[in-house]
């Protein structure tokens, strides 16, 4: 069995599933959801209506298919089994939002690459399991997940709203380690629905981590930087010793001849 999910490239791990899925789903979240929502801000201030009426909907549209194939490619699924899982991420984003989409093309893919290349007619029947797989997850898993994720993020909002200062330090602080941890704090606030005062927060966490990893750096490179020009200057201050050493060493030597004469 071990070999099998071995030669698939299936692994069950912290680091496949919690690290590099949920990172690569935020890829495809930046890559359509956010990116255009940025162009729909761009569209209105400029008013360019061809990026608020069709560029902007149609990337919000694609959430699912591009989330869909970023998990996948985390997985390191063969090519039909990436493709397939647009339909799934489409389907999971629909019925079960994105974290709906997550689950659903995390186990369809995984069932695809299981499949995948062990038939004659492997063209058809590996997206069949892909697509069939994924398709019952989202129908059956991606509603009550996402019932359930967006009921916890709608507490948080609640309770930040009615207690702005404790709860906003609260999921500052929570938002800002999330970010420095492997898995994805975009991901983590997109599956909640963080929104309002509450997404302000996990944004100032976010702000506050990244300005103290910035201060922080800088003060390695600077103590880094001053560690180098103490060794240059022992370095150059030995150099000298021996050069004055080997300076009195020849005076002396001179000296010693002159007096043999």
């Amino acid at each position: 069995m071990k070999e099998f999910l071995k030669r698939k490239e299936i692994e069950i791990s912290w680091q496949r599933y919690g690290i590099d899925v949920l990172g690569s789903m935020a890829y495809g979240l930046f890559a359509s959801l956010l990116v255009g929502t940025i162009l729909n801000t761009i569209g209105k201030e400029a008013g360019i209506q061809f990026l608020t009426e069709y560029i902007s909907p149609i990337a919000s549209k694609s959430a699912g298919a591009a989330i869909g194939i970023a998990v996948a490619y985390a997985l390191k699924a063969p090519p039909l089994v990436l493709f397939a899982s647009a339909v799934v991420g489409t389907a999971g984003y629909e019925l079960g939002g994105p974290v709906g989409t997550l689950f659903s093309v995390l186990i369809g893919a995984e069932f695809g690459k299981m499949v995948s290349k062990e038939t004659k007619i492997d063209i058809l029947i590996t997206p069949i399991v892909t697509i069939l797989i994924g398709g019952v997850i989202a129908s059956f898993l991606g509603p009550p997940l996402n019932a359930l994720m967006s009921g916890i993020g709608a507490v948080i909002i609640q309770a930040t709203n009615l207690r702005p200062f404790l709860m906003g330090v609260i999921v500052s602080v929570i938002v800002g380690m999330v970010l420095t941890l492997p898995i994805s704090s975009a991901a983590l606030c997109m599956m909640l629905g963080l929104a309002g005062l509450a997404g302000g927060a996990a944004a100032a966490g976010c702000s506050a981590q990244m300005i103290g990893f910035a201060s922080g750096m800088a003060a390695v490179m600077a103590t880094t930087r001053g560690s180098r020009r103490a060794r240059a200057t022992r370095l150059e201050a030995k150099t000298l010793e021996k050069e004055g050493g080997l300076g009195r060493s020849t005076v002396a030597a001179g000296s010693t001849f002159s007096a043999f004469q």
